[in-house]
């Protein structure tokens, strides 16, 4: 009887993928401006039964409900970011939440460079470098979003909007203490999602283009996220591929697939 040789699961590449790379896969849920006090600690309370095994995981609430999901999250399920911070620390600077206030509060995480601060509040990649560099000096880790428009991915420029996106920072890029979320800006809430072979495709010449701007050690030690309308279904082929590291998930973080999303990362 002649066996045939069996081909590994889905998990078991995703579990290969993150020993032979050395990446611990990274979640992270973005919940924008969504849930009301009560709708945020029923997410919590789904949040606490949620198994995470050997994936890192962190949540960023709307900025007024930090303090209760703090207190309720268990330490051990995920961490908490917070979605933006200044450049400027405290003082005068109405409707501003500083680095200091974060650190104050062991609040480990902060979201930068998002699209929609990006496009809807103009934080430029000059910017969005300062804010970068303030939070890192503050003992922040840092979410940093790069991502292209519709028309850009459509007319070939993906990768000098990413380029452009990462030029400024790229000497700030310690694995340790960075990672970079990847999402086309055409796929966020929009239902549309980058093929498997789009996004790997793009994720691994963003790797390739750190390792020239910065080093080849940061290159295959940074965490690269794929963010864009991913969910309980497209989640597990794109996390079994090699260059993608973890999701940014937006509206799925809020539904009970978040907790398929985290699954399909925790081999």
């Amino acid at each position: 009887i002649i066996s045939r040789p069996s081909h590994p699961s889905r998990t078991n590449l995703i579990a290969l993928r993150s020993i032979m790379s050395g990446r611990k896969m990274i979640v992270g849920g973005n919940w924008k401006c969504n849930l009301t006090t009560a709708g945020a600690a029923a997410l919590v309370e789904q949040l606490n039964a949620m198994e995470v095994g050997n994936c890192e995981v962190y949540v960023a609430p709307v900025a007024i409900h930090i303090p209760m999901v703090l207190s309720t999250l268990k330490t051990e399920v995920a961490s908490v970011a917070c979605q933006n911070c200044n450049f400027t620390g405290t003082g005068a600077y109405t409707g501003e939440i500083s680095a200091e206030h974060l650190v104050d509060m062991s609040i480990p995480w902060v979201i930068l460079g998002h699209s929609e601060r990006r496009q809807c509040f103009k934080e430029d990649d000059e910017f969005l470098a300062k804010k970068l560099a303030y939070a890192l000096s503050k003992g922040l880790k840092v979410v940093f979003c790069i991502g292209e428009l519709k028309e850009q991915r459509e007319d070939g420029t993906t990768m000098e909007v990413c380029k452009k996106q990462l030029v400024q920072v790229a000497k700030m890029l310690d694995p340790a203490t960075v990672v970079i979320a990847y999402e086309p800006v055409w796929a966020i809430g929009t239902g549309l999602v980058a093929t498997p072979e789009q996004a790997q495709e793009t994720q691994k010449q963003i790797r390739e283009y750190i390792a020239e701007a910065a080093s080849p050690d940061v290159a295959a030690k940074i965490r690269i996220q794929y963010g864009g309308s991913v969910n309980g279904k497209n989640c597990a082929e794109l996390a079994a591929l090699p260059d993608i590291d973890g999701f940014l998930v937006g509206g799925a973080s809020l539904k009970p697939e978040f907790t398929d999303i985290v699954k399909a990362c925790s081999a």
